[in-house]
């Protein structure tokens, strides 16, 4: 896990935590510009409880990484528009207190205030946002290790299956065989119903035609009974 230290020297570590820009508001509160997105350079001294010159001197001596974080120096055309600008969001009777710079503006965003967090050595504040990135981190890579036992437990218990899996298949392979004889055996039925059906078949039409016979046997017996009554 890295230090506060090796944050402070590190760029290539200040690059991984640039994307944490939600733990500048749970340290302090930031104060904006009316359009949400931009502070000053006082406003961002105000939140680090340091002077404006301790923040342009760290922004001096890295000038070209905050700059990729999003510092930008406004002059000219670009000032005095952005100046209309935040004169109409502010609105009302506001918007005579807000502030305008005469020649030049430095305007920071939220990912340039984190960088000056991970720069900045000689501010409580600062120090508060390295630890609280740093203890994320550590909860962060706690969670990674704690789901990669879970993933080594649901492998070897997958690695389980699959030995009683390849201990299952001969067994398999036999109860497959029995269902297969079984089905024959089935087939072989089926056929012996079948022919016992036609057999009953036909014993029930010899059946109907000894009835037959039995019925004119019976009528012949009943007129012969009569004639010789009749004698």
């Amino acid at each position: 896990m890295p230090t506060e230290v090796a944050l402070l020297e590190s760029r290539a570590l200040r690059v991984e935590q640039m994307g944490r820009v939600d733990v500048l508001d749970k340290v302090k509160s930031l104060v904006m510009l009316p359009d949400g997105i931009h502070l000053r350079t006082e406003d961002v001294a105000r939140y680090f409880e340091v002077s404006t010159e301790v923040i342009k001197k760290v922004t001096q001596r890295h000038r070209a990484e905050v700059a990729e974080n999003g510092l930008t120096l406004l002059r000219g055309p670009e000032l005095r528009e952005f100046h209309r600008d935040m004169v109409s969001l502010w609105g009302g009777e506001e918007a005579g207190s807000y502030p305008q710079a005469v020649t030049q503006l430095t305007l920071y965003t939220r990912r340039t205030v984190l960088n000056v967090a991970m720069l900045l050595r000689d501010s409580d504040i600062a120090r508060c946002v390295r630890t609280y990135l740093l203890d994320a981190e550590q909860d962060l890579r706690a969670g990674y290790a704690s789901l990669e036992h879970r993933v080594t437990r649901v492998e070897s218990c997958l690695a389980g299956v699959g030995t009683s899996l390849q201990e299952l298949g001969p067994v398999l392979n036999r109860m497959s065989h029995r269902l297969d004889s079984l089905d024959r055996r089935l087939d072989l039925t089926h056929q012996v119903v079948g022919a016992m059906s036609v057999r009953l078949g036909h014993l029930s039409e010899d059946v109907v035609r000894i009835d037959g016979r039995m019925d004119d046997l019976a009528r012949h017996l009943k007129d012969l009974s009569r004639r010789n009554r009749q004698r």
